[in-house]
C-alpha cells in the first residue's frame, strides 16, 4: 500500500430510520470517528430516508495495520429547538473490509444499538477505499447542519446564511472569515434522489431472508413421484454389438447437439443415456459404432422420436432388440448388429440414478461419476467400552526411581490413556491399578484391533512400552443392557527374557444398548439403539421431493461462462444419506428428485445441504466442495399428511456478514398410519434405556461425537462417488462446539425472550401492586380473595385457563415449517471483528494484538459471568446459613420465629394467612413503607462463603 493513502468513508443513504423528532420523523446526520479523527455530513432535515452521498476522508497512519482498526460510524437526529442531538443507531466497521479505490462495493449494515434500552431500527450504505486523489478537508459545521471546508486548521467565524430556500436549488452562503486566505463558500444541493425500496437497490429488506410458501405442478398423487414435478426424458440404452469383426468397439449417440460415448470394450457396454426432453432439439436419434483405436466407421442405427414408446413405472422395463446396422451410404450392412432399447420416461425410472445425462457433456472425464445421484448408508456404529483394571508382574527395567506406569489404548486412529498409576493405590509397583473405563466408535464390519499398552514414563518426552497385547475387536462380546460383562486376564508381548508373564486385568464390550451420536444432540435424526432387535416398529413414512433451487450464488468462474455453480443437494435422515444428481452450469437448477424414510420418533430432524461440485471441471481429490446452505426441518413442527411446498432461504455465515445465497425448494409430507402410536411417542423417553440406567458424562459425549464423526466420515468418503469429509462434517454440524459471541448473544436473546412472559407478569403484578390503575386492582384483589376462600377451585381454574389459552392461539398456529432465521441467529446485526474471531482456525492464526483483543473482551464477558454466578451462590449460600449456625444470633432468631411461626399456623388456618400476606403485599402504596421488609434485611444480612475467597 502507498504511504499517502487516505480513507474515504462514502455515507450513501439510510433506510427506515427511528422517528425522533415528535412528529414521526427525524433530521439525521452521519458522523464517522477514525484514529482520533471525526468528521461528520450534511442533515437531511425531516427524513427517514435520507441519501448523502458524502465522501469523509481520513488520515491513515499505518496502512499495513488497517485490518486490525475499525471505524465507528454513529447515525444521530438533530433537534433544532434546544441544539442537541438523539441517537438513531451506530455501525462498526472492520478494516479488513476497505477495499482499494475502484473495487469498492455498497456495504449494507443494520445499525445497532448503543445500550440495552436504545430503540434503533433502519440500515446505513457505507463505501469504504484507499484513494490516494482525496485530501483530507478540516470542517465546521452550523447550527443547522451545514457543512464548510476548512483550511489550514485556522479558527474561522460562520455567520447563519442570510437567505435559504425550501427548494432544493442552490444555496449561498456569506462567511466572514478572519484574516487569512479563507474565501466564501457556494455550497450546491440537488434534489434528492429516489431511495430504492426494500428487497433491491441498496438495501435488502427482511423478506428476503423469509420463507415462502410455492405452487409447483407435482405429480398425480397415485404415482410413485407425487411430490416432485415429471420431468420427461428420452433413454437410450445400448447393451451391446456383434459380428463386427473383432477389435475394441464404441458406440456413438447423438441427438442434434448432444452426444454420449459409452466406455470403450469388446462391443459389450450396457449403457444407458439420457436426454431431456426440454432440450432436445432434433427429431432423430442416432447411434454409430466405431472402432476405438482407429475411429472407423461400422455402422449405425437411427429412430424417429415420434415413434418411441412411452413408459411409466411400475410398467415392466422395454427389452431390448437386434437392430441391423446401416452403412454410411444409408445401405444396410452386411454384418454388424447391435442390441438396443429406446423409450420415453421420468425421474422415476429405474434407469434415471445410471443413467448419463446430456448436461453432463461437457463435465470432465474424472467429475462423470460424481454428477449421479446416489444413496449412502451410515455404518452401523457402536461403543466399544475398555474397562482397565490393574496389571501383574509387570517387568520394569529401572528400579532406580518411581515408575510411573499407565495404559494406552488404541483402536484405529483413536487413542486414550489412563491415569498414572500412583504408589498408593497400587499392591507394589509391579503390580499397578487403574479400574479406568474408556470409550471408543467402532463401525461394523469390525476389522480393526485393539491395541493395549503399559507404558512408563520416565521423561517429559519419553514414554517406554513395557508391555502390550492385541485383541480382534470381532471378538470382543457384545451387551444390551447394564450387567456387567465377564473380566479376563491377558498375557503381555514384553521383551524381557524372564520364564514368568506379565498379564493385564480387562473387561471389554461392545454397547448396543446406547444410541451412538454422530450429530448435534439438538438436531439429531435418529434416536435407536445400535443394537437392530432392540428397534421399534416405525411410525411413520417421510417424503421429501427436492425440486431445484432458485437465485444461486456464482460459486466457480468457467473459461467463457463467467460465474456458474454446478450444485447438488445432500439430505441426511437417520442413517440414511440422499445425494442428487449434479446440475451443471445453472443457477437456477433443477432436480425433481424424490426419497423415502421410515420414521421411529416424531421428535427429530432433517437436514438438507447444497453444496458446489468441485468435481466436475476435474480439480481431483484435493479440492473440497463449497456449501452453499442448510434447510433443517424438525418432523414434529408438521401437519401429518400435510404436503408442504416451500422456498426456504440459504443462508451462510461469511466474514463479512450473513450473506443469502439463494433459495431451496422443497415438497415435504409426513406420513403415519396409527396417530396413537405417534402421540405415545410424546410419554416416551428421547433416548434408549442405557442412556439413563448408565449414562455417560458431558465429555465423554462430546468426545465420542467427534469420533463418530470421523468415523462416518471416512466411510462415506471411501464410496463411489465420495461424499466429501467436508459435506459429512457441516451436515452433521462438525464445529456447533466453538466459540463464538454472536452465538453467545444469540442464545442471551433466546432466553430473554423464554422469560419475558415472566417479566411481563412481574409488571402486570407491580402494575397492581402500586394501584395505577384502582379498578383492576380491586379487580385483581377480589379475585385473589375467592381463590383463597375456595382453594379447591385453583387448580382446574389455572388448567382451564391454559387450556383455553392452546384453543383460542389454534387458529394463530405456524402454518409453515422452520428455518434458518437470521434474526433468530443474531446474524444481521454481529460486529465485524467478532465474525472474524468466528471464522479463525483453532488454534488462532492472528497476530497477538488481536489475540490479546479478543483475550480481554472474553475476560470482560467472563467476568459478568462471574459476578452473576457468585451472587447465585450467596443467595444459595445464605438460606444454607439460616440453620447452620454460621451467625449464631441470626440463626437463633431463625429458629425462634419457626417455633413461633408453628405455633401460628397450628392455630390459625392456612388460608387467612394468605389472604393476611396478600393483603399486606397489595396495600396501596400512600398505605405502605419504602424501606425493605425485616425479612429481606434479616436476609441480606446473613453471612457466606464470599468472606472466605480469595
Amino acid at each position: 500500500m502507498h504511504a499517502k493513502e487516505k480513507l474515504v468513508v462514502e455515507v450513501v443513504a439510510a433506510h427506515n430510520l427511528m422517528p425522533k423528532d415528535g412528529e414521526g420523523s427525524s433530521s439525521p446526520f452521519v458522523e464517522v470517528e477514525f484514529e482520533n479523527q471525526r468528521q461528520r455530513t450534511q442533515v437531511k432535515y425531516s427524513d427517514l430516508n435520507p441519501v448523502w452521498h458524502e465522501k469523509l476522508v481520513f488520515h491513515v497512519s499505518d496502512a499495513a495495520d488497517l485490518p486490525y482498526r475499525t471505524i465507528e460510524v454513529n447515525v444521530f437526529n438533530e433537534r433544532r429547538s434546544n441544539n442537541t442531538r438523539n441517537f438513531l443507531g451506530k455501525v462498526r466497521v472492520s478494516g479488513s473490509s476497505v477495499a482499494r479505490e475502484g473495487e469498492e462495493a455498497l456495504q449494507l449494515h443494520t445499525l445497532d444499538k448503543r445500550s440495552l434500552f436504545s430503540h434503533v431500527r433502519g440500515e446505513l450504505g457505507l463505501k469504504l477505499y484507499l484513494s490516494t486523489k482525496e485530501e483530507v478537508k478540516q470542517v465546521v459545521t452550523t447550527a443547522s447542519g451545514v457543512v464548510v471546508s476548512k483550511k489550514n486548521k485556522k479558527m474561522q467565524s460562520l455567520v447563519a446564511p442570510k437567505q435559504m430556500g425550501q427548494d432544493s436549488g442552490k444555496i449561498s452562503l456569506q462567511v466572514e472569515p478572519i484574516p487569512g486566505d479563507m474565501k466564501p463558500v457556494v455550497i450546491t444541493t440537488a434534489p434528492a434522489p429516489v431511495i430504492p425500496s426494500s428487497g433491491g437497490g441498496y438495501f435488502r429488506g427482511g423478506n428476503d431472508y423469509s420463507l415462502r410458501e410455492t405452487s409447483p405442478l407435482l405429480g398425480k398423487s397415485n404415482s410413485t413421484y407425487d411430490l416432485v414435478e415429471q420431468m420427461q426424458y428420452l433413454y437410450v440404452r445400448v447393451v451391446k454389438a456383434r459380428e463386427l469383426g473383432g477389435g475394441e468397439a464404441v458406440a456413438e449417440v447423438k441427438l442434434g447437439n448432444y452426444k454420449g460415448i459409452t466406455k470403450r470394450g469388446n462391443a459389450e457396454w450396457n449403457q444407458v443415456f439420457a436426454f431431456s426432453k426440454d432440450s432436445i432439439q432434433s427429431s432423430v436419434v442416432e447411434i454409430v459404432v466405431k472402432e476405438s483405436n482407429k475411429d472407423d466407421f461400422l455402422g449405425r442405427v437411427w429412430f424417429d422420436l415420434s415413434e418411441v414408446p412411452k413408459r411409466v413405472p411400475p410398467d415392466s422395463q422395454l427389452a431390448p432388440q437386434w437392430y441391423r446396422m446401416e452403412d454410411k451410404n444409408g445401405e444396410r450392412a452386411k454384418s454388424g448388429e447391435v442390441m438396443v432399447s429406446i423409450w420415453f420416461g421420468t425421474q422415476a425410472d429405474e434407469a434415471f440414478a445410471e443413467a448419463w445425462h446430456s448436461k453432463a457433456a461437457n463435465v470432465h472425464f474424472d467429475g462423470l461419476c460424481s454428477i449421479k445421484s446416489k444413496v449412502y448408508l451410515s455404518p452401523k456404529l457402536w461403543y466399544l467400552r475398555v474397562g482397565v483394571i490393574e496389571a501383574q508382574d509387570v517387568v520394569l527395567g529401572d528400579m532406580v526411581r518411581c515408575p510411573e506406569l499407565f495404559a494406552k489404548v488404541q483402536v484405529g486412529n483413536q487413542v486414550l490413556r489412563t491415569r498414572i498409576a500412583s504408589p498408593a493405590s497400587s499392591r507394589s509397583l509391579s503390580n499397578p491399578y487403574w479400574n479406568e473405563d474408556l470409550m471408543f466408535v467402532v463401525a461394523e464390519p469390525f476389522e480393526e484391533y485393539l491395541l493395549i499398552s503399559i507404558e512408563d514414563h520416565p521423561g517429559s518426552n519419553r514414554d517406554d512400552v513395557v508391555g502390550r497385547m492385541i485383541l480382534p475387536i470381532s471378538n470382543i462380546e457384545r451387551r444390551l443392557d447394564d450387567k456387567l460383562v465377564v473380566s479376563r486376564w491377558f498375557s503381555l508381548e514384553t521383551q524381557s527374557k524372564l520364564r514368568f508373564a506379565s498379564r493385564i486385568h480387562v473387561r471389554a464390550s461392545l454397547e448396543g444398548g446406547y444410541h451412538v451420536l454422530d450429530e448435534a444432540t439438538v438436531y439429531s435424526s435418529d434416536v435407536r439403539p445400535t443394537a437392530k432387535h432392540l428397534w421399534k416398529p416405525h411410525i411413520g413414512v417421510l417424503e421429501v421431493g427436492i425440486l431445484g433451487a432458485s437465485g444461486l450464488v456464482p460459486m466457480k468462474i468457467k473459461e467463457g461462462k463467467g460465474g456458474t455453480t454446478d450444485a447438488y443437494c445432500v439430505a441426511k435422515y437417520g442413517q440414511k444419506w440422499v445425494r442428487t444428481q449434479t446440475v451443471v452450469d445453472s443457477l437456477s437448477p433443477k432436480w425433481n428428485e424424490q426419497y423415502t424414510w421410515e420414521v421411529f420418533d416424531p421428535c427429530t430432524v432433517i437436514s438438507i445441504g447444497l453444496f458446489d461440485n468441485s468435481r466436475v471441471t476435474g480439480a481431483g481429490a484435493g479440492h473440497r466442495d463449497t456449501r452453499i446452505g442448510k434447510v433443517r426441518i424438525r418432523l414434529s413442527t408438521l401437519e401429518t399428511e400435510r404436503v408442504y411446498t416451500h422456498s426456504y432461504p440459504l443462508l451462510m455465515l461469511h466474514p463479512s456478514g450473513v450473506k443469502k445465497m439463494g433459495e431451496l425448494h422443497l415438497a415435504v409430507r409426513f406420513s403415519c398410519t396409527n396417530m396413537l402410536n405417534v402421540l405415545h411417542m410424546y410419554a416416551m423417553p428421547l433416548l434408549p434405556k442405557m442412556h439413563y440406567v448408565a449414562p455417560l458424562t458431558v465429555a465423554q459425549v462430546d468426545g465420542l461425537r467427534h469420533q463418530a464423526m470421523a468415523v462416518v466420515a471416512g466411510r462415506l468418503g471411501r464410496a463411489e462417488p465420495p461424499l466429501g469429509r467436508e459435506v459429512v462434517e457441516y451436515m452433521l454440524d462438525h464445529d456447533s462446539h466453538m466459540w463464538s459471541m454472536r452465538k453467545s448473544k444469540a442464545n442471551f436473546l433466546r432466553l430473554t425472550n423464554v422469560v419475558a412472559w415472566l417479566v411481563a407478569a412481574a409488571r402486570m403484578l407491580e402494575m397492581v401492586r402500586s394501584w395505577q390503575k384502582p379498578v383492576y386492582s380491586a379487580v385483581f384483589v377480589a379475585v385473589f380473595m375467592v381463590l383463597v376462600l375456595l382453594p379447591e377451585i385453583i387448580a382446574p381454574c389455572v388448567l382451564v385457563t391454559m387450556a383455553a389459552m392452546g384453543l383460542w392461539r389454534y387458529r394463530r398456529r405456524p402454518r409453515h415449517p422452520p428455518y434458518m432465521d437470521a434474526r433468530v441467529s443474531y446474524a444481521e446485526s454481529v460486529h465485524p471483528d467478532e465474525l472474524d474471531e468466528e471464522f479463525d482456525s483453532f488454534p488462532t492464526s492472528r497476530s497477538p494484538e488481536v489475540v490479546r483483543m479478543r483475550y480481554d473482551r472474553l475476560r470482560s464477558v467472563a467476568g459478568r459471568i462471574q459476578t452473576v454466578v457468585g451472587d447465585l451462590a450467596t443467595q444459595g449460600e445464605r438460606f444454607q446459613a439460616l440453620l447452620s449456625w454460621r451467625d449464631p444470633r441470626a440463626t437463633f432468631l431463625f429458629v425462634m420465629v419457626c417455633l413461633v411461626a408453628a405455633v401460628g399456623l397450628y392455630m390459625v388456618p392456612i388460608r387467612w394467612l394468605v389472604a393476611l400476606g396478600g393483603w399486606y403485599y397489595l396495600w396501596p402504596p400512600k398505605f405502605r413503607s419504602r424501606m425493605p421488609s425485616s425479612a429481606v434485611s434479616f436476609f441480606k444480612r446473613l453471612p457466606t462463603n464470599a468472606d472466605g475467597m480469595l
